[in-house]
């Protein structure tokens, strides 16, 4: 007999009995979570913040997974949910630090990364948001230029560009760190 999983849907919570659905699913965040997870990590900074954006991804994607199983690339539509998400935490962490400093409350102590990691990723996270997706896309999760494009829907070429200028900005902001 087959042992029916439950979701969670917006309205109630309702048994997936379709095994091949819960497979197919399956497969694909197995096969993705990692990658996405570091995705989510350099774009936000934060290890625990990553897991939640991960997961808030995925949980958007198996809520429609009929539909996105259908797409060319189902891991870009789940990247692209995390580069966006990426994008809301940054701004809610920074009203939230504005708020803890107002009122006097201490902040919390992040893991620590190698130095020259930890510089590098704050730089990342420094520069315009597309500039930010792009380089954690390419360098971190290794896509390609065409996929980078499709993940952010923008052309190829806007993504070359955004790593054009994310690369001589950050170069000129570590050139300066290194100097005396």
């Amino acid at each position: 007999m087959m042992e029916a999983k439950l979701t969670v849907d917006a309205e109630e919570a309702t048994p997936i009995e379709d095994e091949a659905f819960r497979e197919s699913f399956d497969g694909f965040y197995e096969r993705e979570l990692r990658s996405v997870v570091g995705l989510a990590y350099v774009l936000s900074g934060s290890r625990s913040g990553a897991e939640d954006l991960a997961q808030e991804a995925f949980l958007a994607a198996y809520r429609r997974w009929d539909r996105i199983v259908s797409f060319d690339d189902p891991a870009a539509w789940v990247r692209r949910v995390v580069a966006n998400g990426a994008v809301s935490a940054f701004r809610r962490r920074k009203a939230e630090m504005k708020a803890m400093i107002r009122i006097g409350r201490p902040t919390f102590e992040q893991a620590k990364l190698s130095h020259d990691t930890e510089l590098i990723w704050d730089e990342v996270r420094r520069l315009p948001a597309r500039q930010a997706q792009s380089v954690a896309l390419r360098y971190l999760d290794h896509r390609p230029i065409a996929e980078i494009a499709r993940i952010l829907e923008c052309s190829e070429n806007t993504v070359k560009t955004h790593l054009k200028r994310a690369k001589q900005t950050l170069a000129l902001r570590l050139e300066q760190e290194n100097q005396p």
